[in-house]
């Protein structure tokens, strides 16, 4: 089976104040969508962003797919759902993105749930008393029976595609347009954290949430070997260092850089570099690895996390890797925006042994520590 994520942000949130809608308001030093997007990371396979047209650049920021919100939510549910008809999508989640605090267990929950019902969403119970009323009470109602509908709103794919096409008009959400399909909707047990921000308030608490939940740390390790061919340079962690022989490879073959990008997806769980820049890709022959670097920033950044430290070892017996290191350490830190006392760069031999030590190549390990922002 196959799970996506469709997450709205085409809305512009006026209720909340501020000079941004409220999905890209500031939330823990990240926009609120990017907290959204990072709970769903890792638990979908794969996740569609439903956008105003006017943020398409703030959007592109996260490297995912996007469609254009319509005038209504119901709109922008179908666009992103004729987005995946066709991609074989068994499951698809539907998800508010200015619900920023929903937890991996909620998403999960929903999603098991669909493998007995057709429809899932989750809620909470109403327990407070009910008033009917304007400036004073008119009336009370009884709670016995009622929810505080959340999302992820779950459903199999192609029932709440047909049911989305055959709606006319907008809906409060999708479980309304599902029930009007004639599916039932199974309530999962929804989380009070789990909340909407809808006004200004509202930020202050999410805010107070997120501090309770702790630094979210991740490691990642990088490893990579490069031959040597014939050539009077090699480059290395961004540095240019004349040698009796150059690397081989598809890009520039600095296979320092190479190790740390990868440590870094790594700590991301999001492949490698060939994840993201295929070698069968032409237009990625001799690139320069600095491209692979900043791209891999760039999702800490979008992913809500910072660099906290990193390291490199480079394993070769030559070129001399001690004269150099402060201007690997300098070029790294330029490349990926960070100070140069988060970066190590260091060398050791293998003692003479194997391919490195017979000076046939060069290899790198590395690992980046990411720390929530």
């Amino acid at each position: 089976m196959t799970s996506a994520a469709i997450i709205l942000a085409a809305g512009r949130g006026t209720r909340a104040g501020g000079a941004l809608p409220k999905q890209w308001q500031t939330l823990a030093g990240q926009p609120v969508l990017a907290h959204t997007i990072a709970a769903f990371r890792g638990q979908v396979d794969r996740i569609v962003l439903a956008i105003h047209p006017e943020d398409a650049a703030r959007a592109a920021a996260f490297g995912l797919p996007m469609v254009d919100g319509g005038s209504t939510r119901a709109a922008s549910v179908r666009n992103a759902l004729d987005a995946l008809a066709g991609q074989g999508v068994t499951k698809v989640l539907i998800h508010d993105g200015a619900r920023p605090l929903v937890s991996p267990g909620l998403i999960a929950g929903v999603l098991a749930a669909l493998d007995a019902a057709t429809g899932a969403a989750p809620a909470l119970p109403v327990t407070d008393a009910l008033w009917r009323g304007a400036a004073h009470v008119t009336g009370t109602a009884r709670r016995e029976g009622l929810w505080r509908a959340q999302t992820p709103q779950g459903f199999r794919f192609d029932a709440i595609l047909a049911a989305h096409r055959a709606h006319q008009g907008e809906a409060a959400d999708d479980v309304e347009v599902a029930r009007a399909a004639g599916i039932e909707v199974a309530i999962v047990p929804g989380e009070e954290d789990n909340l909407k921000l809808t006004f200004a308030g509202d930020f202050a608490r999410a805010e107070r949430i997120l501090k309770g939940r702790g630094m979210d740390i991740r490691l990642g390790n990088g490893f990579d070997v490069h031959a040597f061919t014939e050539g009077d340079h090699v480059w290395l962690c961004g540095v240019k260092l004349p040698h009796t022989k150059s690397l081989l490879g598809h890009s520039d073959a600095d296979v320092g850089m190479h190790a740390l990008t990868d440590a870094i997806y790594g700590a991301l769980a999001e492949g490698d570099i060939g994840t993201h820049f295929p070698p069968s890709d032409p237009q990625w022959k001799g690139a320069e690895s600095h491209i692979f670097l900043r791209h891999a920033m760039e999702r800490v950044a979008a992913r809500g996390f910072r660099l906290a430290n990193c390291d490199v070892t480079l394993i070769c017996e030559r070129p001399k890797i001690g004269p150099h290191q402060g201007a690997m350490r300098a070029a790294l830190a330029r490349i990926m925006g960070v100070e140069v006392d988060r970066i190590s760069v260091k060398a050791t031999t293998s003692e003479r042994l194997g391919f490195t030590g017979r000076e046939e190549g060069i290899a790198a390990i590395a690992t980046a520590t990411l720390v929530s922002a």
